[in-house]
């Protein structure tokens, strides 16, 4: 747990700064309160022996601290959740440009409700970290510092009063390691719950088709419960913690009273003091033994986001770089490989791709063609054999330098519910307007979509629903269109086109790829696609085929 967390905060070094100033703001809003109830105990102490002059003077600074205090408490709660808040920002755009790099290396095979848990659920956790348990501590060793400087004029005294105190400080560094356990049940439960809420969601068509409903309400049911039980297994042991400081900071009182009675009236100065320091460190310190819980739900997400994280890369990154090339040739030699050890998809397998060429590949499903574009886009890598673009192997090139040479429109290219223009966007972030007109009449589809009355600001809906099939897949072709990539990889680009539709969508191919190499990938031809050659894959390797 703790080297999760200790990574964390390595993560968060690029908000050093924010997240020092805040704690810098809770130490000296903790301190004010030290210094509010110190100079009101200084105050009577003084009173009790000098017939209320002295203590009138020093209860005059009360008034200024009361005014201040409430002020220095809004700041601390504005700056340490604002610093926080952009610390699990940055996190959560860490963690999914991981689970990015990682596809399809073995992220892809969770569940879609698990990986959102860990994207939202599993990174908002690690607010504790800083929140409940590194805040909180910095604060409390502050004001545990003041009470030892302002009772080291009686040595006994300030032992007895802060041995709990400190007790309380540490408490939560005995108290994590066991509530890891259980916050590691809850944040898998939590995930578990997640899973049930979205899978069925996500294929609701079928589920109802089926008649699972019920299936899946006792299966929703089923992880309901069992999270509740993870909760309320966290919420015991969060609340024994908070009774142990409760107990720690009347521990600190009760020490202070009995130093006094053994002390007689000579003590009655200094105990006053310490009775108010005492009150005022139960507010900081009372409560830190429940940062064991919150250090261990934050130990627990931390532990479910680099178990994703660190999942291995299907594709290294190369140490040392090579330049990328100015040819866009494509040559595979010898290529070998299999989704699983024994089982090849592809071997012994060739092809050239010239520059400006348009080859076909045939097959039909699972004869590898989708695996052809993976090894392509260095989504995956070769047992055995080369890939080279321009002369250079690409196990050289890093993966983002090659995927801005060679786009792919997959058969499962997504529209996202946002504008037509955010859509385009995706493949060149700042493409103007213009830009992302002439990619659209390139796919045939412009004139469509200005004759919409929101224009480029017309919303896709989700998966592009607010669209036709033909229309969706025109506007995921401008996308592929919208990056100077030399070499354009159709996947199966007519999937769930009517015959007309398809027709229409392969008529447009030779003025889009106009000056790009175009490999179609597709388990059949229509006879409208403009091609130079076209090759068939089978048995793992390409064969030469009449179009």
């Amino acid at each position: 747990m703790w080297t999760d967390l200790a990574r964390v905060l390595r993560l968060w070094a690029p908000r050093r700064a924010a997240l020092a100033g805040a704690m810098l703001v809770a130490m000296v809003s903790a301190l004010s309160g030290v210094a509010l109830l110190a100079l009101a105990g200084q105050g009577v102490a003084a009173g009790l022996a000098a017939g209320g002059i002295f203590g009138l003077a020093a209860l005059v600074w009360v008034r200024p601290l009361v005014l201040l205090r409430p002020l220095l408490r809004w700041g601390e709660r504005m700056t340490s959740h604002a610093a926080a808040f952009h610390a699990l920002a940055d996190t959560r755009v860490w963690f999914f440009r991981r689970l990015a790099e990682r596809m399809p290396g073995g992220i892809g095979m969770r569940g879609s409700g698990d990986l959102l848990g860990r994207v939202i659920g599993d990174v908002d956790a690690l607010d504790r970290l800083y929140l409940g348990g590194v805040l909180p501590a910095g604060a409390g060793l502050a004001v545990l510092l003041a009470i030892v400087a302002l009772l080291a004029g009686e040595p006994w005294l300030m032992l007895l009063v802060c041995l709990p105190l400190a007790f309380a400080l540490v408490l939560p560094l005995l108290l994590a390691p066991a509530a890891a356990r259980a916050a590691q049940r809850a944040a898998e439960r939590r995930g578990g719950l997640r899973a049930a809420v979205v899978d069925p969601l996500a294929g609701l068509e079928d589920t109802l088709a089926a008649n699972a409903e019920a299936r899946a309400m006792d299966r929703l049911d089923g992880a309901d419960r069992a999270l509740m039980r993870g909760q309320r297994s966290l919420a015991k042991r969060s609340a024994w913690a908070g009774a142990a400081g409760g107990l720690l900071a009347q521990l600190a009182i009760l020490a202070a009273l009995g130093w006094g009675l053994a002390g007689g009236t000579e003590a009655a100065g200094m105990v006053v003091l310490a009775l108010f320091l005492s009150v005022a460190a139960a507010e900081a310190l009372g409560l830190m033994p429940r940062a064991g819980a919150a250090l261990a739900s934050a130990g627990a997400g931390a532990r479910r986001l680099f178990e994703a994280a660190d999942t291995p890369a299907p594709v290294a990154e190369p140490s040392h770089p090579a330049a990328m090339p100015s040819s866009s040739e494509l040559v595979l030699k010898d290529i070998r490989f299999g989704w699983r050890p024994g089982a090849p998809v592809l071997d012994r397998l060739d092809l050239t791709l010239g520059e400006g060429e348009r080859v076909a590949i045939l097959g039909p499903s699972g004869a590898g063609k989708s695996t052809l574009s993976a090894l392509l886009t260095k989504l995956a890598a070769p047992e055995a054999g080369t890939i080279r673009l321009g002369g250079t192997d690409i196990a050289g090139l890093p993966a983002a330098d090659i995927r801005s040479r060679i786009v792919v429109l997959s058969q499962q290219a997504r529209l996202f519910d946002d504008t037509i223009a955010a859509n385009l966007r995706l493949a060149a972030p700042g493409a103007p307007d213009a830009a992302l007109w002439r990619a659209l009449a390139k796919a045939g589809i412009a004139d469509h979509v200005r004759g919409l009355p929101e224009g480029l600001e017309t919303r896709c809906g989700e998966g592009g629903t607010r669209f036709s099939g033909g229309e969706a897949r025109r506007i995921a072709l401008a996308r592929a269109l919208l990056p100077p990539a030399g070499i354009l990889i159709l996947d199966e680009p007519t999937t769930g086109l009517d015959a007309a539709a398809e027709r229409a969508f392969l008529a447009t191919l030779a003025t889009a790829c106009e000056g790009r190499s175009l490999l179609l990938v597709t388990h059949r031809l229509t006879g409208a696609e403009p091609l130079d050659r076209v090759l068939r894959l089978a048995g793992g390797r390409l064969l030469a085929a009449t179009a």
